[in-house]
């Protein structure tokens, strides 16, 4: 180690000891090397012949071959890499360390912290040099910002891989609690049919709520996100692409005071519904209900202001975006639309997996629907079906009869449509649309 590396080893945290002992470590125990494999990065080592040997190890061990002094030596001196770690003489100085495998987790949780505040520091001097860059919008420095703050607050939270007896045992306390409280393992939707056949809109799940325009696509979304609001008492962001927030609030209202939409709009309101309408609006604004109505709305958007709301709540009940085919590409247009949506909708996967959150967006229906005898959807109905269709979880498909024939044998009946079910049955569920109201309720 030469001087010049001691004097800028001032200026980062790190802890020499710390790194000596966790690899000292892993030269006596295989086990230790397991440990330490599912939870450190070469990176967080912080001198750079403590990455050599780190890196050293890892080959050994994912080659199936005994970790000592002796192997890890040959290895180096093989790979003409024993001088650059400084020589014979720093591995045995590891090796003379005594191993405690007892506090290893203490080791290797100040190696992390160590490793966390390096890039903390890293990060402010690139927000400090971002704040000098004029040729990039203030926008994209702030959001790119945003990422690297949302990954460094991930790392203190990785989830360690797991062997299949303790996957196995957590699942089993999990039934135990779950036959004490007979509770549905995912987020309400209020409609029970729906619920027990799907037991709810799971996390990261990226559901699909699909139809012909009028067939009630976003009042069912309003209500499904007014339910797991004052249900699960979870926020839930709904982005309105189509409509404006008041356009939507006026909904909101309606549904919730049972009184008509238009009236409500020409505020043609009776003496005795002005009590209900007021006791519902003081409600309604004690509830996490977010609604955003930015036109065009991309991911990039979206995952910038999801980490707002987790910020200033904890938590992200669920997440509806009204509807996939108004929102923008985050990345480099192209000319091909079907290609855009398809990254699209893989982004919004991503953001489901990555904020543990059921995302459902809803999407319109091709015109192939209005010239069949049979109007009922099917999945190839979904525009450009095959990403749409890929990425998504769950797919829901609204058809009303009694908007295509008057004379049905089932007015005011909704059907609701699981056309696709990655992890359950799909099948058809039938609700009570109420048009004056724009709602739907169980049958």
């Amino acid at each position: 180690m030469n001087n010049d590396q001691l004097k800028v080893d001032k200026y980062l945290p790190h802890n020499f000891l710390a790194e000596k002992i966790i690899l000292g470590n892993l030269l006596f125990n295989s086990g230790a090397v397991e440990q330490a494999l599912q939870t450190i990065e070469i990176e967080a080592f912080y001198f750079k012949n403590h990455q050599e040997i780190y890196k050293s190890i890892i080959f050994l061990h994912n080659n199936k071959e005994i970790i000592n002094l002796t192997t890890l030596t040959t290895y180096l001196q093989s790979n003409g890499l024993l001088k650059k770690i400084g020589g014979v003489s720093t591995l045995v100085d590891l090796v003379n360390q005594a191993p405690n495998l007892v506090d290893l987790d203490d080791y290797i949780k100040l190696l992390q912290e160590r490793f966390l505040r390096r890039i903390l520091i890293k990060l402010g001097y690139q927000i400090i040099n971002s704040g000098y860059v004029t040729n990039i919008s203030i926008e994209k420095i702030i959001n790119d910002l945003e990422n690297e703050v949302f990954k460094l607050s991930q790392k203190t939270e990785q989830t360690a891989v797991i062997s299949s007896a303790e996957l196995l045992s957590l699942v089993f306390k999990e039934l135990k609690l779950k036959s004490l409280n007979a509770k549905l393992p995912g987020i309400v939707s209020g409609f029970q049919d729906l619920d027990a056949l799907t037991q709810g809109f799971q996390k990261s799940d990226l559901v699909i709520v699909a139809g012909r325009p009028s067939m009630g696509k976003t009042a069912f979304c309003l209500n499904v996100a007014t339910t797991v609001v004052c249900q699960e008492k979870v926020p839930v962001i709904f982005f309105s692409l189509e409509m404006s927030k008041e356009q939507l609030t006026y909904r909101l209202l309606s549904t919730q005071t049972k009184i008509n939409n238009a009236r409500l709009k020409s505020g043609r309101i009776k003496t005795a519904e002005w009590k209900i309408l007021n006791s519902t609006i003081k409600e309604l604004s004690t509830l996490p209900i977010f609604i955003d109505d930015t036109p065009n709305i991309s991911t990039l958007d979206i995952r910038s202001k999801l980490k707002k709301i987790i910020i200033e709540h904890n938590k992200i009940g669920m997440v509806v975006i009204d509807y996939l085919q108004l929102m923008e590409n985050s990345g480099s247009k192209t000319n091909n639309r079907v290609q855009e949506l398809t990254q699209i909708t893989r982004e919004l996967k991503t953001i489901a997996r990555e904020f543990k959150v059921p995302i459902v967006v809803l999407s319109q229906l091709s015109r192939n629907v209005e010239n069949r005898t049979n109007k009922r959807p099917i999945l190839s109905d979904l525009r450009e079906s095959g990403s749409i269709e890929q990425d998504a979880d769950l797919v829901l498909m609204l058809y009303r009869d009694d908007y295509y024939n008057l004379a049905t044998d089932e007015p005011n009946v909704a059907e609701l449509i699981v056309a696709k079910h990655r992890n359950g049955p799909t099948g058809l569920i039938k609700l009570l649309f109420n048009s004056k109201y724009t709602e739907f309720v169980n049958m």
